[in-house]
Order: C-alpha cells, then structure tokens, then sequence
C-alpha cells in the first residue's frame, strides 16, 4: 500500500512542478500547394502560460544547411505583447504569429520553421523554447504544349505498312502533369510499353492480353498478300492445338489418336489457292481499330520545373488516318481546366506553286517553292510536314543534280535554253504524295541583246582601226620615198 502511495505523491508532484514552471505548445495552420504568383500566409498558433519572450521565423535554404531568418519579434523592444497580469494568477493564452508572402516564386518553396521563447512563470526566470515546421509547396501550370510527329519529314509508303509516332511535348510544369491523348474528341486507349518511365495508361474491356493483334502488327514486305496471312493464322491455331494436346499427357491414348488424326485431316483438306500480288501496289492487311502504345519520359530542368514528353505510337493507316484530329491534353493541379494542343493528320494536296520573277529573263535568277496546299474543312495546314522533292521533266536541273530536296528551288542565271522546260514539285508525308508541275517560260533580255549589239559594234570598230593603220603607214612611207 505504500509504493503505490509514494507513486501517486511523486506524480502529482511532478505536476504541480510543471505547472509552476509553465509549459508552451507550438503548432502550425496545414498549408495546400500554392500556384507561383500567389499570396500566402504562414500561420503559427502557440499555447503557453507564461511571457512571451521571441517569436522567430526561419526558411531552411540550401538543401536544409541553412536558415534565413525572414521575420522576428522581440519582446524588449516591442510590448504588444506582453502580460502586465499578476504572476501568481494562472492563465492560459492562445498566441497566433503570421507571415505573409506575396507572389511567391520558386525559390520561396521549401521549409519554414516557427521558433517561440517564453519565460516561465514562477519563482525563477526560466526561458523555454519551442518549435513548429511546415513545408512550403509551390506549383507552376505548364508553360507550353506541342504535339509534333517522330521522324519527320517522312515520304510516303505504297509498299508496306508503317509505324507513326506523336510526340507531345510539355514544358515548364512543377510537379510533373498528367498527359493524355485523346483521337476526334475520345479518350484513346492505350497500352503503355516496357521503356515507359510511368506506366499511364487507360484500358478498355478489349484491351486485355487476349485481345488479338494481329491485325495491327507491322507485316514485312514478302507477306503483304491477304490469304497468306489468313493461312499463317490457321497454322498458327493448329500449333496451339498441337501444344494443347502435348501438355494433356493424361488423357487416354485413344482420345489422342482421334486428334491428331482430326488435325491431320483438316491440315490435309484445306486448300488455299495462290495469288499473285502485284509490286507495286501491294496490300497489306490493317485493323480499323489499331493498337496504340504509349510512352513516358520526364526530366528535370535546370529552374526545377519538369519537362514531359509523351509518344503515341501505332500502325498508320493513310486512308482512316487521314484528317483524324488528335488531341494532347494535360491535367495539372495548378490549372482549372485541362490544358490541350491539337493536330489533324492530313495528307498533303494540290500543292500552289509560286515562281519569281513572274516574267523570267534570260540571265535572270528564278526562285519556284511551294505557297500551300489544297486544305479540307477540318485542317488548317498539312500535317506532318511534307517532304518536297524538286525534278526536271525530260531532263536534269540547271546545276546538273537529278533532283533537290526543300521547299524553294533556286535557277541562278536561266539560260534561253531553259524555255518552255517543266517542273515537277512532289509534295508526300506518310499520309500520301502528290505531284504538281510548273512551267518555265523564260523571255529575251533587252539589256543583254543592246549589249550584244554594242559588243559587236565596237568589235567591227577595232577590226577595221586595225586594217586602216597599216595603210596609213603605207601611205606615209610611200609619200616619203617620192619626196
């Protein structure tokens, strides 16, 4: 009966001291991530019996080596804050400390610590210190969107089946955004890939390991005929059969024999005939609905923000590809709503073609490029962006090259030679191609033809000064023998 007796005077003693002594609790108003720009307030919330003595506050810089102090109140130079009550009354108080930070920028995230002393109440003056912490979190909306195509500029392919690739960019975003890819306004289902630094991804009931990809698969170009593919796929179900009969080792050998004979005699009747396949236009087989994949890179950038670059990756198809929109679209906690770029995949048509000087001289230099397509209703340019390849009908161009690769071709100093020659401009992405051809006519040159005549002048000029000079001489020496 004594010891817990003596357990109980020893508690209540250590309260009575405690309480004597005073006591402080230091706590901190939970802080949302704040948008660059923004105006916050810390708040530090403090409970305490006794004096205020300082309030400090402090942003922990240089990966947490150091504090800067940003704000301090010291309560010997400032009494606003002090208790003039008696000493011995006992009273709790409740003290509220705030900093106000307009337009916060990036070097404003971080750690802030709130420091309070206070003397405690009681025979002696004792100093007790507490702290509290809270982390500063500043976002920043994506500074720009682009969506541009991998590889470009691409020709066209009328031979095999190719792989086509989006690449939508984002820059300057903290934390790093969401990005999604969206076809004609609907959510595109994806299937991210092994190289995929964040495995995003919406999936569909079709989407599932067993849903077949045949379909889709980039076929080579010794297999583009539809019967051999439709033969490869029934060998490929009679392998799995097969595989299924072998792992089956428990069933009765009967059972065995009736299957395999059953598969021998369904390999043995089905006939497909050959086909022949023209070279030139092949066919290969595509799915209306292909499979797309998806790929994730994110880095960090010298400010701290993050840069994002996302790839959608699929079969092309030019003929249900073509005029598709498709849209990047980016969730950021620092936007409202999300933030989007947009292109239409659009295969380049009737190319204008510009040539300057419209009335070409002999001499003059000539420059042919390409003004713009023929657009459909849904695009506003020719998307990726084509190829332009430069060639003279009938023969080579001015410098002797079979051919010039750009936008613009240049013909310094055309000669007489080259009227009435045609070009030919072929625009092509891997939607398709188109061929426009242009005509140069080129005209007489004034100026060289007064020149020519000028020329000749002064050469019939020359030539006779030179006959009538030694008949001259002639005449002299004649005239000085006689005298």
């Amino acid at each position: 009966m004594t010891r817990p007796l003596a357990l109980r005077c020893i508690l209540l003693l250590s309260q009575t001291l405690s309480l004597t002594e005073g006591y402080l609790i230091v706590s901190m108003d939970p802080l949302p991530p704040v948008v660059i720009g923004d105006t916050i307030t810390l708040k530090c919330n403090f409970q305490t019996d006794g004096s205020l003595r300082e309030i400090a506050w402090f942003q922990v810089i240089e990966g947490g080596h150091a504090k800067q102090k940003i704000f301090t109140y010291d309560s010997v130079y400032n009494t606003s804050f002090s208790n003039s009550e008696d000493t011995n009354k006992r009273e709790e108080l409740v003290y509220h400390s705030t900093v106000r930070l307009a337009e916060v920028q990036l070097e404003d995230d971080g750690l802030y610590e709130c420091h309070v002393g206070i003397y405690s109440k009681g025979p002696r003056d004792k100093l007790i210190v507490a702290s509290g912490s809270i982390t500063l979190t500043v976002i920043v909306p994506p500074k720009s969107i682009s969506v541009a195509a991998a590889n470009s500029p691409a020709p066209f392919s009328r031979y095999e089946a190719k792989n086509f690739t989006l690449v939508c960019i984002v820059t300057g975003a903290k934390p790093a955004p969401l990005v999604y890819f969206k076809r004609d306004g609907e959510l595109i289902d994806v299937f991210p890939t092994a190289r995929s630094s964040s495995m995003v991804g919406h999936h569909n009931k079709g989407s599932g390991p067993n849903k077949k990809r045949v379909g889709n698969l980039v076929l080579p170009r010794g297999d583009v005929d539809d019967t051999k593919i439709q033969k490869s796929m029934s060998l490929q179900n009679q392998g799995g059969k097969l595989t299924q009969l072998g792992e089956n080792e428990t069933d009765s050998s009967e059972e065995g024999k009736e299957e395999g004979s059953r598969l021998k005699l369904e390999s043995t009747t089905e006939v497909i005939p050959e086909t022949v396949v023209s070279r030139e236009f092949p066919r290969w087989v595509q799915s209306s609905d292909p499979l797309y994949y998806f790929q994730h890179w994110q880095q960090v950038g010298g400010d701290g923000t993050m840069e994002v670059r996302a790839m959608l990756t699929w079969s092309l198809n030019p003929q249900l590809d073509n005029e598709a929109l498709f849209s990047c679209e980016v969730n950021h906690p620092a936007l409202s709503m999300p933030m989007q770029a947009e292109v239409t995949l659009t295969a380049p048509r009737g190319p204008k073609l510009a040539t300057r000087p419209s009335k070409a001289k002999v001499g003059d230099t000539v420059w042919m490029s390409v003004q713009g397509f023929q657009l459909g209703p849904s695009a506003t340019k020719v998307f990726p962006e084509p190829l332009f390849t430069w060639t003279r009908v009938g023969g080579k161009l001015l410098d002797g090259r079979e051919k010039h690769d750009g936008r613009e071709l240049v013909l310094e100093r055309v000669p007489a030679e080259l009227n009435g020659s045609m070009f030919r401009c072929t625009a092509q992405n891997p939607l398709g191609s188109t061929d426009t051809h242009t005509r140069l006519i080129v005209f007489e040159n004034p100026r060289l033809k007064r020149g020519r005549k000028h020329f000749i002048a002064i050469n019939a000029a020359a030539i006779q000064h030179l006959v009538s000079t030694p008949l001259l001489l002639l005449l002299r020496f004649t005239c000085c023998e006689l005298t």
